[in-house]
């Protein structure tokens, strides 16, 4: 126990360390981007030197670099993410309205990855010669596909020749949220996983290789519990690594996949706020995707002793 908590204290003070290395890194790469802020907000309107100034000061824009950032992250660390200069409002209030679009492909999407990854995987292990060679074919194809080519050729099979899922929007209650994101969720799952079920299958080959699973068939203990019970297990830990940094992932690559859906969710507000200069709302989306991506990688690390005995008694030493 006291080797777990000493490792979650590590872990923990370490991303403290990355959000606030992260915090500082994207503040600076946001205003040594080319363009300004002032000029979008001035667009329409009668540009002069004076409105430019105008602008500035409002939004504060001509303090410097370092108060600029200090400022912020103060306003940060109280729950304030500042106001969209955009959409005028405030951004937490702006990424709470688009957060459960997103949560909920993205909760989809890691549902689909995991189940079919992981069951395609073992299959494939344990199932030798055309199951096997099939499950390869279908990952590698799955894997070598963009996304906005599966949204396409998805789109176009089962929303508009089949009519059997909608091809926009996010439907309203719990069935009709899982009816039309299906066909967004299934895009952003396939080639991740297909990767999954690479790795699982990798994985299964290896344990089902080794001297103790050939004992075990010599000794009696039936197949099925050889496959679950001990391969399986053992096998579990690189593939877990792997869904973790997958799944994190998803918040990146939804970006596509809402725009290409028209989806309402924070994916579509980021690409929306970079090419409008609207800083707050990127610093604050930016800040999100790296703190979920660390803490899956945080509960990743927590999870291997659970799967892994070694691990934990390691831990606990």
């Amino acid at each position: 126990m006291t080797g777990m908590l000493s490792l979650l204290g590590r872990r923990l003070s370490g991303l403290v360390l990355l959000m606030f290395a992260t915090s500082f890194l994207v503040f600076s790469a946001m205003y040594l981007a080319p363009g300004s802020p002032e000029s979008f907000l001035a667009r329409g309107n009668s540009v002069t030197a004076d409105t430019l100034q105008a602008i500035r000061d409002q939004y504060h824009l001509s303090d410097p670099f370092l108060q600029r950032y200090v400022s912020w992250l103060g306003s940060l660390l109280h729950g304030d993410f500042g106001q969209s200069l955009q959409f005028r409002q405030t951004v937490g209030g702006l990424i709470a309205s688009r957060i459960t679009t997103t949560l909920a492909l993205v909760g989809y999407a890691s549902l689909l990855i995991l189940v079919s990854g992981i069951v395609i995987g073992v299959i494939a292990a344990v199932k030798r010669g055309t199951v096997d060679s099939a499950a390869i074919i279908a990952t590698t194809v799955a894997m070598g596909t963009p996304s906005f080519v599966a949204a396409i050729g998805l789109t176009s099979l089962f929303a508009i020749t089949l009519g059997w899922f909608p091809a926009f929007g996010a439907g309203d209650g719990f069935l009709g949220r899982i009816w039309h994101l299906t066909l967004p969720a299934v895009t952003l799952a396939l080639s991740s996983a297909a990767l999954v079920a690479r790795a699982t299958r990798s994985a299964m080959l290896a344990e089902l290789g080794k001297e103790y699973i050939e004992t075990a068939r010599v000794r009696g203990v039936p197949e099925r519990r050889i496959v679950w019970r001990h391969a399986f297990r053992n096998a579990m830990a690189p593939v877990v690594t792997l869904a973790g940094l997958v799944v994190s992932g998803l918040l990146v690559t939804t970006t596509l996949v809402e725009t290409a859906f028209g989806l309402n969710g924070m994916g579509s507000l980021l690409v929306q706020s970079v090419n409008s200069k609207d800083f707050p709302v990127t610093q604050a989306i930016v800040l999100i995707i790296v703190a979920v991506f660390a803490l899956s990688n945080l509960v990743v690390d927590l999870l291997y002793p659970l799967i892994d005995p070694r691990v934990r008694n390691r831990a606990g030493a």
